[in-house]
């Protein structure tokens, strides 16, 4: 099928009955679109971390509450809940009884199987939806396509047996013209168990299936009518952007752009598909097509934030003159699974910003005790809070002459902790503090973009 498309729906798109209604008639008038990939309802990923994080009994039941009645809202609607409900309450017996399970011991497997649970239940219902608009589906559990390694919690695809199974199962489906719902954000490793993708995740199996199937694009439904210039809950008066590349979209999804997930550009830009974004709340209001090369392609393209940002300041007289200090402090980060982020240096200091990203990564436990006292053996650590990442994405940044003017003339009246410039060709990053974030992205808009 040359036209087939792939379509993603995220929390907010299926969150209760009328939102799942309404991305199933999109679905449905498009004949193109045979296989749609779905998170969880909105909430309940959050919900099944916390009990993954191990909790009391009470506190246990609370949470376990809070999931059920996000379902049954849902269910109470339906025509007929009867032929689903028994699959949704299976499901609710194991999110239970895994629950328990992490109360006694935590680890990251665990973790990955509970909250792959928010997904399995939303297709279930959707499937059900799309009965009773007269619409025949089959569902799919994705991890029968999805191959990872065993890196719970940000598992990485195996391609090539990706490809595989897609082929083996995926495509003789599809080719005998069926409507396949699946879910987004997990896959499984080569013993078996269940993992997931990261955060976000579900963009990113969206862009895997359009890859291992030749997709003609992959249209990612959310709650907003494309890509704005920057989030228009902070400036009202934010443009939403046509068309837009891969890299200026790579770099927003990076740097804190919560319509995209970084990787799910991985597999597009490999393999030249176009990335839809729209709103499945009001598909009329217009979208954003991400392509390899769009014209035009101005300077300034969008604003990014991404807070609770932390600064790892680490100096030593050692770092004069010397080789080899940053590469032992890499490794410490390295083997304790520290992504380093944004970085500058001086004679006798680094700092660095670090990446939060992970399925249960809350960022509470980034910098452990173990981790602190083995930099401590090289160097003074310093470690500061309460900062946010501000990137303004562009073109050919580093060459166009009064960048820099024009930014700083801007932040004149804010402090900036950090600046990252010259790096990338998109983007200009400033940290500041998160009590002045939203006014320098609205200080940065006013000055660029109005």
């Amino acid at each position: 099928m040359s036209n087939l498309s792939v379509a993603k729906f995220g929390g907010t798109s299926v969150a209760n009955y009328p939102a799942m209604v309404a991305c199933a008639k999109i679905v449905i008038a498009d004949p193109n679109t045979r296989v749609v990939v779905l998170s969880a309802s909105a909430g309940v990923t959050n919900l099944l971390v916390a009990l993954a994080n191990g909790c009391d009994a009470t506190q246990r039941a609370k949470l376990i509450g809070e999931i059920r009645q996000i379902q049954e809202n849902i269910l109470n609607e339906l025509q007929d809940a009867s032929l689903v409900r028994d699959e949704v309450e299976a499901l609710l017996k194991n999110i239970e009884s895994l629950a328990e399970a992490a109360s006694l011991a935590t680890s990251t497997a665990l973790t990955d199987e509970l909250i792959s649970h928010g997904e399995m239940i939303s297709t279930k219902i959707f499937i059900q939806i799309l009965r009773e608009l007269n619409t025949q589906a089959t569902w799919l559990d994705v991890r029968s396509i999805i191959a990872t390694n065993s890196n719970f919690g940000k598992a990485a695809p195996d391609d090539e047996l990706t490809r595989k199974n897609s082929d083996n199962i995926l495509r003789p489906l599809i080719d005998r013209g069926e409507l396949i719902i699946t879910q987004g954000f997990i896959g499984r490793d080569p013993q078996g168990k269940t993992t997931t993708l990261g955060r976000g995740g579900s963009d990113y199996s969206a862009a895997l299936l359009a890859e291992v199937l030749n997709a003609k694009n992959v249209l990612i439904w959310t709650d907003v009518a494309g890509i704005y210039t920057t989030d228009p809950r902070i400036v009202p008066s934010a443009k939403r952007i046509d068309t837009m590349s891969f890299a200026e979209a790579a770099e927003m999804a990076t740097f804190g752009a919560k319509v995209l997930h970084p990787a799910t550009l991985l597999p597009a830009v490999r393999s030249n598909i176009p990335v839809y974004v729209g709103s499945s709340k009001a598909p009329q209001d217009g979208s954003t097509w991400v392509t390899r090369d769009p014209q035009p392609r101005p300077t300034f393209r969008a604003i990014a934030l991404r807070r609770d940002q932390t600064l790892l300041t680490l100096s030593s007289l050692n770092m004069l003159h010397a080789q080899g200090f940053l590469a032992n402090v890499f490794n410490i980060l390295t083997k304790h699974k520290i992504s380093v982020d944004t970085i500058t240096t001086s004679e006798v200091s680094v700092a660095l910003t670090l990446d939060k990203t992970g399925s249960a990564s809350s960022g509470a436990d980034l910098l452990s005790n173990d981790l602190l006292t083995e930099l401590s053996e090289v160097c003074s650590v310093k470690v500061d809070t309460g900062l946010s990442l501000v990137a303004l994405i562009g073109n050919d940044l580093h060459i166009a002459a009064g960048i820099a003017k024009r930014i700083f003339t801007a932040l004149e009246q804010y402090n900036v902790r950090m600046i990252s410039y010259g790096a990338s060709t998109n983007n200009v990053c400033t940290l500041v503090q998160s009590s002045q974030a939203d006014d320098v992205v609205r200080a940065l808009h006013s000055e660029l973009f109005e």
